[in-house]
């Protein structure tokens, strides 16, 4: 008899395992032979021949059926160790990272979203190569003892702060001995979702509200004070009374620029996904605008140098909205670049090979310019460069983040350049109508 292993890597089975196996067949064998010997005077000698010869051959040739259980044995156990093509399929259909682990932490299958992502991770790994959070990796240990899912988040904190939300889940085999759920689950599913966008959006509201109750208390304290001091101890003090009121209309004015303001971002986010399709004339925009400001430029003593071109300027657009971009960004050179004299307003077109056409809405200050931290933050809301100088030239803090949402409608981009002594530049960037396309905005027919 041969001691080497079957192709499955399990030892031969012994003479009488394999005779006990063959069992019935041996025992109806037997049972023909004697009805040959006494029914049809077979011979006995050769029957117990015939008998003895099958029982040699059962108990030292492999048989088939063994080997084939073997085989299904085997096949049990990489399907309880490797998922199926159907939990494959069902996970590379989901949109968030996705990884399924067996029970000893070692990476099964990683969906496509999670190759995207986690670079360099592969199945057989231990799931810690890619996931290194601690409190994610106590999660899993949990579910893997305990058998229950669990949901929890925590926050990196490099290379920039993000919040991440995982969904760890068992998963349990049909027809296998943990189908029960008595035993350790076969696979863990983990399922992780990036809330960084959500908490940004969310602390953004939360800032937001905070910043306006802020602007709209310091006002309403001071229309407060006012009015309890002239009913109260300037009540019979006539000059005093026309001081305080005429300081009430300027606080009373400020709530409502700034409640102004919020009204027009508030709806300004409401239609932010909807693309304007009237064509309109940016340089008419440009001049009108400059018209409508030309009283401050004169107040200001700043002399507002516009360069435009001879032809039409069209793209697709908002007038009302696009006019309040301009007169954002040019009353702003106006009142903060004062002290240099001018505000140069200027419209070109520019056509880049690798995009499409562009007009190019610049505006530019002589004045202090724009400390180069302060720059990735000046479309923020409520945010200033200096509060003061702000305030006193009523200004809301709102006015750059009307002008980031408006832009974003439009899909247009804005840069600013500055060097503090030397001014600012704000420069727009919006798509210009396309030659195939006509007065109305729509592609000519063919």
């Amino acid at each position: 008899m041969s001691v080497e292993e079957n192709p499955e890597g399990h030892p031969p089975a012994s003479p009488l395992t394999r005779i006990g196996e063959a069992r019935w067949i041996l025992l109806t064998a037997l049972c023909a032979a004697l009805a040959a010997v006494l029914l049809f005077n077979v011979p006995f000698w050769p029957a117990a021949a015939t008998v003895g010869l099958m029982t040699g051959v059962a108990a030292f040739v492999p048989r088939r059926s063994a080997s084939r259980r073997v085989k299904l044995n085997t096949q049990r156990e990489i399907r309880r160790m490797w998922p199926g093509t159907g939990m494959k399929v069902t996970v590379d259909a989901l949109p968030t990272p996705c990884f399924v682990a067996d029970g000893r932490g070692i990476t099964r299958y990683v969906n496509a979203k999670a190759h995207a992502i986690y670079e360099g991770v592969k199945p057989g790994d231990p799931l810690s190569f890619s996931l290194r959070a601690p409190s994610l990796l106590e999660a899993f240990d949990r579910v893997c003892s305990s058998g229950k899912e669990e949901r929890i988040s925590w926050i990196e904190k490099v290379p920039t702060e993000t919040w991440y939300e995982a969904h760890i889940a068992p998963i349990y085999m049909p027809g296998s001995a943990n189908s029960g759920r008595t035993h350790l689950p076969d696979f863990i599913l983990v399922v992780i979702q990036d809330l960084t966008e959500n908490r940004r959006l969310e602390r953004m509201r939360t800032d937001f509200v905070a910043n306006a109750s802020h602007e709209l208390r310091t006002p309403l304290a001071s229309l407060t004070g006012f009015i309890e001091t002239i009913q109260g101890p300037a009540k019979n003090d006539p000059e005093a009374q026309d001081r305080f009121l005429a300081i009430m209309l300027d606080q009373a004015a400020r709530m409502r620029r700034l409640i102004d303001d919020i009204l027009s971002l508030s709806r300004i986010e409401l239609k932010a996904h909807v693309r304007p399709v009237t064509v309109v004339d940016l340089s008419e925009i440009v001049r009108h605008t400059a018209d409508a400001l030309s009283p401050l430029a004169r107040d200001l003593d700043v002399d507002i140098r516009i360069d435009l071109p001879d032809g039409p300027t069209r793209l697709r657009g908002d007038r009302d909205e696009l006019i309040q971009v301009a007169e954002n960004l040019i009353e702003n050179a106006l009142k903060y670049g004062s002290s240099g004299k001018y505000v140069d307003v200027s419209l070109r077109l520019i056509d880049e090979t690798e995009s499409a056409p562009m007009w190019v809405f610049s505006i530019r200050d002589y004045g202090e310019g724009i400390p180069a931290e302060h720059l990735p933050r000046l479309t923020e809301r409520f945010y200033r460069v200096d509060v003061e100088s702000s305030r006193a030239l009523k200004g809301t803090g709102l006015g750059l983040a009307i002008v980031k949402h408006i832009l974003t409608r439009h899909k247009a981009r804005m840069d600013v350049e500055s060097e503090p002594g030397e001014g600012a530049t704000f420069k727009i960037y919006l798509p210009a109508l396309e030659e195939t396309e006509d007065a109305s905005g729509n592609a000519p027919h063919h």
